[in-house]
This record gives structure tokens, sequence and C-alpha cells, in this order.
């Protein structure tokens, strides 16, 4: 195993910061669990123009694309801790002025655009400065066990806790998912606002130094770094597939396997279960095969996954298979995002980060238009063969990095 393959061994302590930390991450992913869901049912109930429609979601891509550097070197400049919780603030008044004008009967999609887009707008700086946040909150051997509890954890909230709770919630009221979005803002920033970290080292500015040289300065350094520059390659590939796949799959599960809504609702649950799970594992199996060598092995099951998807048409397969994804596409995660943090020169975390997710998060959207057209002129099934092929030349990416 190489040096740039091994897994320092350890675990986060629950008392202190990282408690702290998760508990703040977890409550905020149950708020918006509980929004995501009602969203969309919001947006039908206005107009039925599905370009309108989807475009509430193409807001929540476009802020990236525009403010995803400046987040990264903004977060790199400030205290992470105190942008948190401001951010977090924030959210939570923008979402309790939007349920108010839920509740009065003054929701629009123009107010959903623009809900949409300020909302990301303030993820940018925060989860950037949440990155580079957790290095000081934990020791080096424990980033890995402590990004696999906080996904774990997130998945848990947000995929398992909230999205039953959305039904009840309206039929207390149109507004009520949103004033409980808000609520988790705010005791996310409490907790956030409670933490006790030390900020990193940063030497002194030069003079005459700007945010465009600073966002320059990180993006060289994810370029220079050789097993940075391969895994940020590796994951845009697989959220180019990532897009095409989500953005069919309900046409996928529907319409080519022909197993209703029910079938598709039991996908959706058994790639849910799938990623609690490979948060579970993601530690152990690191430790056995080094932080590359899984995520190349969580690449190579997946795309046998994605192959499977595409040609049997049965649906005990295909839940099988979202089920299996799920587990390898958290092994996947969890290592992404503790390699980012070990290699990353923590004065400049937050801009390394930001340019990651800037090229990573760009592919949904591009992914997801290759998608709609690979179903519209080939079949239902041919997304899930194109994500097999971005995953093969993802994993492919990888192999270069394993000596």
């Amino acid at each position: 195993m190489t040096a740039v393959d091994s897994v320092p061994v350890g675990a986060p302590t629950w008392r202190g910061g990282f408690g702290r930390l998760w508990s703040a991450a977890v409550v905020s992913r149950f708020g918006d669990a509980l929004r995501t869901a009602a969203v969309p049912l919001l947006a039908a109930s206005l107009t039925d123009d599905p370009l309108l429609i989807a475009s509430v979601t193409g807001c929540g891509y476009l802020p990236w694309l525009l403010f995803g550097l400046l987040g990264g070197a903004v977060a790199d400049r400030v205290d992470q801790r105190r942008a948190m919780w401001a951010v977090d603030l924030a959210r939570a008044a923008l979402m309790a002025a939007f349920a108010v004008a839920v509740g009065l009967g003054h929701a629009s999609i123009a107010l959903l655009l623009a809900l949409a887009f300020a909302l990301t707008t303030l993820q940018t700086l925060f989860d950037n400065a949440a990155t580079a946040l957790l290095p000081s909150l934990v020791p080096r051997q424990a980033l890995g066990s402590a990004n696999a509890r906080l996904m774990t954890g997130q998945q848990i909230a947000g995929g398992f806790l909230a999205a039953p709770l959305v039904p009840a919630l309206l039929l207390a009221g149109a507004a009520v998912p949103y004033a409980a979005d808000a609520v988790t803002y705010g005791l996310a920033a409490l907790l956030i606002a409670s933490l006790r970290a030390e900020p990193p080292a940063r030497a002194p500015r030069k003079a005459g130094t700007t945010l465009r040289g600073e966002i320059a300065d990180g993006v060289r350094a994810l370029w220079r770094d050789r097993t940075l520059r391969g895994l940020c390659t590796a994951t845009t590939l697989c959220n180019i597939g990532m897009g095409a796949l989500i953005a069919t799959l309900v046409l996928h599960v529907t319409g080519w396997l022909g197993a209703g809504n029910s079938g598709y609702s039991l996908t959706i649950a058994a790639y849910g279960v799938g990623s609690v799970v490979g948060g579970l594992l993601a530690k152990r199996l690191s430790e056995w095969t080094g932080r590359v060598r899984g995520m190349f092995l969580a690449g190579v099951v997946q795309t046998g996954c994605l192959v499977v998807l595409g040609t049997v048409r049965e649906t005990a397969a295909a839940i099988v298979c979202l089920g299996v994804f799920g587990v390898f596409g958290m092994v996947w995660n969890v290592n992404q995002a503790t390699l980012t943090q070990e290699r990353g020169p923590a004065e400049m975390l937050g801009r390394i980060s930001s340019a990651f997710r800037t090229l990573a998060v760009g592919g949904a959207p591009l992914g997801a238009l290759l998608g709609g057209a690979a179903a519209a002129g080939w079949g239902l099934n041919t997304p899930a063969l194109l994500a097999a092929v971005l995953f093969v030349l993802a994993v492919a990416s990888l192999s270069f990095l394993i000596n």
C-alpha cells in the first residue's frame, strides 16, 4: 500500500466540537429534506409547465457554477465557524419569510426560483467552510471516521426520518414544512456558534492580494496535486453519470421495467438503505483497501450495478443493484472527502474544496441533459448504460493513482 493510499486509524470523540457539528449537520439535513420533498408539490400546484418546475431544481445548481469558487476563497479568509452560523441564521430568516408567504397564499414560481438560488448561493460558503473546519475539530487519523459518521447521520435524517413526515406536515398546513426547515437552521446555527474551534494558522496575506488571485491559487493547488486532480476528474465523470441516471430513473423504473410508483419507491428506499450501510462499512473497508483503492473498488462495483440495471428487465434486480450502488456510493464519498481534507493545506482547504465541488457539481446538470437525450433517442434504459460508460472512465482515471 502506498503512502498516498494508507489509512490512519482513529475515531472522533462525540464530546466537544465534533458532536455539536454532527448534531448541527443532521438537524439541518432533516429540515432540508422536509423542504426538498415539499417544494416539487408546491411547484406543481402553482404551474403545470414542466420547464418551470424543472427550473426550480436547476436554480439549485447554478450558484455553484457562478459563486462556488468565490465561496471557497471567502471561507479561507474568515473564521469558518462564524461564517457557518451566520449563513445558517440567514437561511433561517429566508425560510421563515418564505413560510409566511406560503401561509398567506403569496407563493409563486418566481419566489420559488429566487429562494432556491439564494439558499444555494449561501450554501457555497457554508459547505466549503465546513470542509475546512472539520480538520480543526478531530485528529487527522479520525477524519475518515468523522466523515462517515457525518454522512451516515445526514442520510438517516434526510432519507428515513424526514421524508415520511412530509404528508402529515402538509396536512397541518402548506407552510409547515418550510417553517420547520427555518427552525432547524436556527438550531444548527446555535450548535455551530457554541463550537470552540481554533481557525487554521494562516500566513499574512501579501499586499495587493485579491480574491481572484486567491481563487487561482486554489485551482492551481488542486491541479498540481496528482491525487486530488485524479479524484476530481473521476468524481466529475461519476457525477455526470449520476445526473443522467437520477434524471431518468423514474422513467426507467415505471416505464422500462413497468414497476409503477411502488417499484420506484422501493428502488429509492433500497438506495437509501444501501447508503446508510455504506457509511457504516466505509471506515473498515478503507482500512483494508486504502482510500484510493477503496474508491477504485467502489467504482468497479457501481459500474457493474449500472450494467445490470440497464440490461436486466427485472424489478428485483433493479432494487438489489441500487441498494449495492448506494453502499459503494457512500464508500466513494467518504474517501473522497477525507482525502481532500488530508492532502489540502489547511490555509487553502476552502479554495481547494470549492474548485473540486464546482467541477463535480457542474457535472450533474450536464448529465441530466445527456440522460434525457439518451432516453428520448435510444430507449429508457440507455441512461443507465451511459452512466456505466462514464463510471468506467472514472475508474480508469483512478487506476493511474494506484502504484
